[in-house]
């Protein structure tokens, strides 16, 4: 083997070229990620570099085998490269999966949500703990209090929030300024002093009856496009009703907007609170904020003022504890909570009940301490009319 001409890379200097390696599944380069575990650079100018895959098996070995390759050995001094394979034990494989998400967060793409909305997931661990009314009611009390309140059905599937907030009108599109394609058109509604904005899938179909029998990739797409092809315009809250559980939907949206907040809603039942934990869970992997926990149909108070705890207690406290999030409030069983949901206006909008006031005083508790609305109070204009004096311009 000839010598080689020039003096061989440093083992870090090899380390910075394998830097542009990128594993396409993971979306990020085998050096942060610890793929590359070991780099050894011999004096005749051998570089033998040690790769462990998330499996054995890996499809992607041999395209990351030819990209080390070409990265290597045209640098000068290289004479050749040497690959030792390897395979991740469970931990690291938990370690590389960690990283990716956190490059995903880091590195996420604009949406047409207007940076300053806060941003607010309703999610569940499982069906029919009541999360699309919380949703609803939740929306409405933050209007009244004179916001801007957009509304995403990311509930694909079982979209019920048209229904739920009396909104059935069809979504329309159009060209708003400069744009050169139309954007989807919220439908709205006037709160008080507020406004709600909406988008959901039932919004799009002829009847409310009708089956959306799409795959989860389809779901992930239909809620990209909402978040990017929909004129939000001024907007001071997002709540989006997340479909139950931890699959497509509740990844791509920790991928797409990963400053979202995570509200999450139990029963007090313990079988609930264990599912509703994977939900939390998921929201961690993510790098996703828990803003707290609502505990939904915590007890039934009868005509005569007795109560009686259904469905268990502790739930709502026991999660919030468990994964160290507020439990935001309690939210009793009343039948005028389903009659507002079906006949579109929430008990929140003009109830006087126990319900009615739980879902009123959260809203006060996310606007005042949990996630309060972002103010500006005008400064990117006065910064921007400082930077133009600076230039020497007039300020407009």
């Amino acid at each position: 083997m000839a010598e080689p001409t020039v003096p061989p890379p440093t083992a870090d200097q090899v380390r910075n070229l394998l830097r542009a390696v990128i594993d396409p599944e993971l979306g990020a380069n085998i050096v942060d990620l610890g793929m590359a575990t070991d780099v050894t650079v011999g004096n005749d100018g051998v570089i033998t570099i040690g790769v462990k895959l998330t499996i054995k098996g890996c499809p992607l070995r041999a395209q990351i085998k030819n990209d080390i390759e070409s990265r290597l050995e045209t640098h000068p001094g290289v004479t050749k490269v040497k690959i030792e394979w390897g395979e991740m034990n469970a931990d690291e494989r938990s370690a590389v999966m960690t990283k990716a998400r956190w490059n995903a967060r880091e590195n996420a793409g604009d949406t047409a949500v207007p940076v300053t909305t806060r941003v607010l997931a309703i999610a569940s661990g499982k069906g029919g703990v009541g999360k699309s009314s919380v949703t609803a009611n939740l929306a409405v009390a933050l209007a009244a209090q004179g916001h801007t309140v957009g509304v995403l059905d990311a509930d694909i599937w079982g979209f019920s929030m048209p229904r739920m907030l009396g909104m059935s009108e069809r979504l329309a599109a159009r060209k708003v300024g400069d744009a050169d394609k139309p954007k989807i058109i919220p439908n709205e509604r006037r709160i008080g002093s507020g406004l709600l904005k909406v988008v959901s899938t039932g919004m799009l179909v002829d009847d409310e009856s009708t089956a959306l029998m799409w795959r989860g990739l389809m779901l992930t797409k239909a809620v990209e496009q909402f978040l990017n092809d929909v004129h939000w315009g001024e907007l001071e809250y997002l709540l989006i009703d997340m479909p139950p559980g931890t699959g497509d939907v509740q990844m791509g949206l920790a991928r797409m907007l990963p400053r979202t907040d995570l509200i999450i809603v139990t029963t007090p039942a313990v079988s609930a609170q264990k599912v509703a934990i994977r939900a939390a869970d998921m929201a961690q992997r993510s790098f996703l904020r828990i803003a707290g926990v609502i505990e939904n149909m915590s007890h039934f108070t009868c005509e005569h003022g007795s109560t009686y705890p259904l469905f268990g207690e502790g739930g709502g406290a026991t999660l919030a504890n468990e994964i160290g999030a507020e439990l935001l409030g309690q939210i009793p069983i009343e039948n005028a909570v389903a009659h507002g949901s079906d006949t579109g206006e929430p008990i929140a909008l003009t109830g006087d009940s126990a319900a009615a006031e739980a879902f009123r005083d959260i809203a006060k508790k996310i606007i005042s301490a949990t996630v309060p609305a972002t103010d500006m109070a005008g400064c990117s204009a006065r910064l921007l009319e400082s930077v133009e004096v600076a230039l020497g311009k007039k300020p407009r």
